[in-house]
């Protein structure tokens, strides 16, 4: 299955049976992408993991 970058507008393929939360990353602008919807599948760019320093 193939979606559209919300960064570049370029095609991002997802492997099926695709899930929710899945990250995938995009073949031409390498945005790390999470899929927030299943019906209709929709992507958008995936959290920074930020570090906690121990707080």
């Amino acid at each position: 299955m193939a979606q559209t970058c919300p960064e570049c507008e370029g095609a991002v393929a997802l492997a099926e049976p695709v899930r929710l939360s899945e990250i995938a990353q995009c073949p031409d602008c390498s945005a790390e992408l999470e899929v927030v919807s299943l019906d209709p599948v929709k992507l958008e760019t995936a959290p920074e993991i930020e570090e906690d320093w121990g707080e």
